[in-house]
């Protein structure tokens, strides 16, 4: 079950906020695990044992690495936990991958052994919610945060269904005192009400709208694509995955307002970036945070020497490509930015810093070439692709109008997707977001979501993969 679903803002929402409303505060932590159990069944009841183990392992982990004297023993407790954890990701989220490419090398040594690929899905939501028990184990561990030991209060964290499924991956520090002691009012309620509405609006009527022409291209084909029109599905590829992930994320911290709680924003106008550096700063900003803080600082971040910092660097990007998928495609994706956050850093950043208008072009051009990598899962439509984007490859059965044809379906909104990726569209809610009008004009927006919605003109969240 999705946000965007007529299932979700009809049914469930509505009918969970009555009951978590009318709940005594002292209860209210019980209706919302219990709630966001249901959530969660109601998507992928077969892995709902996992999210229950989670909670069972580091809620024993963090007591036993709190009260242990013994160092030793302490630190067990912790790589016990990591295993666990990171063990359950890598087996449902990689284990066919590794197969898969432990057959390439036996075939490239003649050799007949083939081994057969596991029968199952990929549990939702887990690379987000294995981050944030890895998170909370460390932090124990490290003394920053007392251990918890209420199982409720750990499976709260853990399955609170606004951040269950696509984040935003949310330390155990920063929503513990909101578990023990928040506010419910009219005031938050509507608040919540907007941002749910915006990003409503963000996922239905631009990122799913736009989406199609990344699909039309599909369709079409990578090697009959004009250059004008690869470039033209470069940047509405862009935009759409924007608009789809910071829409999911503006849902959920709108969902988490109505509860009492404030999640943290997960972008601040990435497009508005000088560099890929400050690019991911500004995009998937728990992300960042929870590899700079449990990856990058922990292996030394810069302060080892030149040599130490690109290998600091290339481990977290590395890292950083896995995690969104198991595909080598992620994973050059991931060495890409690498390679560029590392020239940056070593050589461009002066330029970068003094320029006003070329360092913006230059995120302009260089981040769809990235986003192509990232969405093109073959390696081999990824060089067609790019070469048709530069003009390198031949094209086969090109239609030279179909620039012209596409653009005109979608100019209105790539001048919508462009104005909304820079602080114009934040500017005006936060100037008129209490006013009258501005209330008619989200109920209208809202009202022409589900309209959409209910003509079956709806994707799923391209996060959800992940």
């Amino acid at each position: 079950m999705v946000f965007s679903s007529l299932e979700f803002i009809f049914r469930f929402l509505p009918v969970f906020l009555i009951i978590y409303y009318l709940a005594p505060a002292r209860f209210r932590n019980i209706v919302l695990f219990i709630g966001s159990i249901v959530f969660y069944t109601l998507g992928d009841y077969k892995y709902l044992i996992l999210l229950f183990l989670s909670v069972i392992v580091n809620t024993i982990a963090a007591k036993n690495i709190k009260h242990q004297e013994d160092s030793s023993k302490r630190k067990a407790w912790l790589v016990g936990a990591l295993i666990y954890n990171f063990g359950m990701l890598f087996f449902f989220k990689y284990i066919n991958f590794t197969l898969e490419n432990i057959n390439g090398i036996l075939n490239v040594f003649s050799l007949k052994a083939s081994l057969a690929p596991l029968n199952m899905g990929l549990p939702l939501g887990i690379s987000f919610y294995t981050f944030q028990a890895v998170s909370y184990v460390v932090d124990v561990y490290r003394g920053e945060i007392e251990e918890e030991p209420s199982y409720v209060y750990v499976g709260t964290y853990l399955f609170l269904f606004p951040k269950l499924v696509s984040g935003p991956i949310t330390p155990y520090r920063d929503i513990r005192e909101q578990l023990a002691y928040r506010r419910i009012s009219l005031f938050r309620a509507e608040t919540g009400l907007k941002l749910f509405t915006i990003g409503l609006g963000m996922k239905v009527l631009l990122a799913d709208r736009i989406g199609i022409l990344w699909n039309d291209i599909q369709t079409i084909g990578f090697q009959s694509v004009s250059t004008p029109l690869a470039w033209l599905g470069a940047f509405g590829y862009t935009l759409q995955l924007y608009f789809d992930f910071h829409g999911y994320t503006l849902m959920a911290v709108g969902i988490g307002w109505m509860l009492g709680f404030e999640l943290p924003d997960n972008f601040k106008h990435p497009y508005m970036s000088k560099s890929v550096t400050e690019f991911w700063r500004r995009w998937h900003i728990t992300l960042g945070l929870w590899f700079k803080n449990y990856v990058y600082i922990p292996l030394g971040g810069n302060r080892k020497g030149k040599g130490r910092l690109v290998f600091n660097l290339f481990a977290v990007w590395l890292l950083t490509g896995l995690w969104h998928g198991a595909s080598w495609n992620y994973i050059l994706w991931g060495l890409t930015l690498f390679l560029l956050i590392l020239l940056e850093k070593l050589y461009m950043k002066p330029w970068l810093d003094k320029s006003r208008i070329a360092a913006r072009l230059y995120i302009l051009l260089v981040m769809p070439i990235t986003w192509m990598v990232f969405a093109i899962n073959n390696l081999g439509d990824i060089g067609i692709y790019l070469g048709r984007m530069f003009h390198l490859v031949p094209g086969i059965n090109v239609n030279s109008g179909d620039f012209v044809k596409y653009f005109g379906q979608y100019k209105w909104l790539f001048i919508a997707g462009i104005f909304f990726c820079f602080p114009y569209g934040q500017r005006i809610y936060e100037r008129y977001k209490n006013s009258i009008l501005f209330t008619g004009i989200l109920f209208l927006v809202f009202w022409y979501c589900i309209y959409q919605l209910s003509n079956g003109i709806n994707n799923p969240f391209m996060y959800f993969q992940f």
